[in-house]
Parts: structure tokens; C-alpha cells; sequence
């Protein structure tokens, strides 16, 4: 009888006012009482990596917070996007989150058909922290500044090599993205990952490298590398006294690769809220934050809104990257 009402339309117009008032109150008591069970933060890598380190950190930061068990999952595969699928497609009560690196919802939508939309399905939490890249030269290279690589390339078009971890990858585009607004040709040596590019950037076989700031940092008291730049919006902790791009006369150029906390579309607010003044919380304490520091990673604790702009800004950054790149 109350399936054929409700389908039949039998309710007035003041009563269903009074349904969806019900409604929300019930959703809005839901949301004050939670957590009431553990919290699961999906990783979109396997276990070692920087975006699962920086997941571990959050997970122990705010699992005395919430006074729930809160536990990094990992689910790799297919560039973050298997994860990320996982996510967008779980319900929005708060209970499973996302590790959420700027690949998956800034660059690969540009490389790959992927399942979810990187703005539509997520509801975005704080961006935890962020690395710059830094542009690492063999020290066999003669120049010694931004300004001299530059005319040392011009000098020599398309003669010089750079290594990529990979196509697609933040140091391959931010390379693309340089070199197109320096005017610059160079080709690029792909490899499978940072490790084996920094084993011929160091043997001078392919002698540049726009590479994690931890990948290059431990060869610089050796001398075998120097870093001219940094990709960042200002100088890095690690490298105080290496200029960013944009100081070297190239205004606005900013690249980097954020991690940050996401929930499912749809997740109550006051859950978002929740769970990004505690993150925010972290950001004050030397503990976290010195966590952060080892792993080459600068604390960012955004607001949900900064960190929806960032998505959003970052997708129009890497498209010009991509298409700087020539990925198709």
C-alpha cells in the first residue's frame, strides 16, 4: 500500500516538504555522529612510494582524531585510475576515502579514457602536501644557471637528450612544458621509472633530467649533479638557495605534484569539513610536518575549495603540458 501511494503521487505538496526535511536532518545527525567504524584511505600505488608515505602519515595523524581506526589501503594498476574508479563508485558516507595524487585527477585524463570524472566525482578534502621538481644537469654539462642552459640548447637544436621516467609522467610534462615556453628542441629517453633516468643522468649518458627533488638531492654533495631550477611556486626547503623557474625569468611557470585527501561525491559536508580542520591540524605540528620533510614533501593542508581550484587549474596545466609533450 505505502509502494502504490508513493508512486501514485498521493502525498501533498506539504507532506513531502516534510519527508525531505526528515530527510536531511536524519543525513545531517548521521554525518555529526561519524565515524562510527574504521575509515579506509584508498592508495593509488603499491606500498614504498612517496604518495603512500604521505598516506600513512595521514592515516596515523587522524585516526586518534576521529577515534576510529583509519587504514591506508593499496590498490595500484592502470596509473592510479583502478583506485580511483574504486573511489568515485563507493558510497558517500565518509568511510572510504582517497590518496589522491595530482596524476590521477589532473594528468591522466589527458592520456587515457579513463572510468570517473576527476571534478564531478569526488568531493575534494585538503591537499596534504606537495614536491616540486628540480632540473638536474650532469655536471660534464657546461652550464651553470637557467639562463645559460637555455642558450646552451638554442646553441644546439635537437643535438641534446632528456630523461623521462615515462611518458606522461609530472618530470616528462614539466620538461615538455619548459622547453615549449623556452622556445627549446630536445628528445626525450623514456624509461621505466626515475631510477634507472638517474642511472644515466649520472653517467652523462643522457645528461638532463627534470626529476624529484629526493631522486637528485643525494648526488649533489658528490658533485655528479647540479640543479639549476626548481619547477615549484617558490624555492624548496631542501634547496634554499636554488631559484624557481619563475624567478629565472619565466613568470607564472609552476609545476608540481600534490597529494591529497578526497572523498566520494556527494560525502555530507560536514563530514569534508570535518576531516579537513583536522588535516589542517597537522600542518601546526612538528611531528607531521617533520614526517613530511624526510620524504622531500612541503605541507600543504588546504581548505576543500583551494584544493577543488587546484584540480581544476591543474587540468588545464598538464592538457598544455600534453599537448607540449606530443602524447596523443
Amino acid at each position: 500500500m505505502l509502494r502504490r501511494c508513493i508512486s501514485s503521487g498521493d502525498y501533498t505538496e506539504p507532506v513531502r516538504a516534510l519527508i525531505f526535511i526528515a530527510v536531511l536532518f536524519a543525513a545531517k545527525a548521521m554525518a555529526q555522529q561519524w565515524p562510527q567504524k574504521p575509515v579506509r584511505v584508498i592508495v593509488p600505488f603499491p606500498p614504498g612510494g612517496v604518495t603512500d608515505s604521505i598516506a600513512r602519515i595521514t592515516v596515523d595523524w587522524l585516526a586518534p582524531r576521529l577515534g576510529q581506526p583509519v587504514i591506508a589501503e593499496n590498490k595500484p594498476g592502470a596509473s592510479g585510475a583502478i583506485a580511483a574508479e574504486f573511489v568515485a563508485r563507493s558510497a558517500p558516507d565518509g568511510y572510504t576515502l582517497f590518496m589522491a595524487a595530482s596524476p590521477q585527477l589532473a594528468i591522466v585524463p589527458h592520456v587515457q579514457k579513463i572510468p570517473y570524472d576527476p571534478v564531478k566525482d569526488f568531493a575534494p578534502v585538503s591537499i596534504v602536501g606537495a614536491s616540486a621538481f628540480g632540473l638536474g644537469v650532469n655536471d660534464r654539462l657546461p652550464p651553470k644557471s637557467l639562463a645559460e642552459f637555455v642558450d646552451y640548447v638554442k646553441a644546439r637544436p635537437g643535438q641534446l637528450n632528456f630523461a623521462s621516467p615515462g611518458a606522461g609522467t609530472v618530470g616528462h610534462l614539466t620538461m615538455a612544458l619548459f622547453l615549449a615556453r623556452a622556445g627549446l628542441r630536445m628528445e626525450a629517453v623514456l624509461y621505466k621509472g626515475g631510477g634507472p633516468a638517474m642511472v644515466d643522468v649520472l653517467s652523462g649518458q643522457v645528461p638532463v633530467y627534470f626529476g624529484n627533488l629526493n631522486e637528485l638531492i643525494p648526488h649533489l654533495a658528490s658533485g655528479r649533479i647540479r640543479v639549476l631550477a626548481v619547477s615549484g611556486g617558490k624555492r624548496a626547503s631542501q634547496l634554499p638557495d636554488v631559484q624557481t623557474v619563475a624567478e629565472q625569468g619565466y613568470p607564472g611557470f609552476r609545476t608540481e605534484t600534490w597529494n591529497g585527501v578526497a572523498a566520494p561525491a556527494g560525502t555530507a559536508q560536514e563530514i569534508v569539513e570535518r576531516l579537513a580542520r583536522e588535516i589542517a591540524l597537522g600542518c601546526r605540528d612538528a611531528g607531521f610536518v617533520g614526517r613530511l620533510d624526510r620524504i622531500g614533501v612541503d605541507p600543504v593542508c588546504s581548505t576543500p575549495a583551494e584544493f577543488a581550484g587546484a584540480i581544476r587549474q591543474d587540468l588545464e596545466l598538464w592538457k598544455e603540458a600534453v599537448r607540449a609533450a606530443g602524447i596523443q
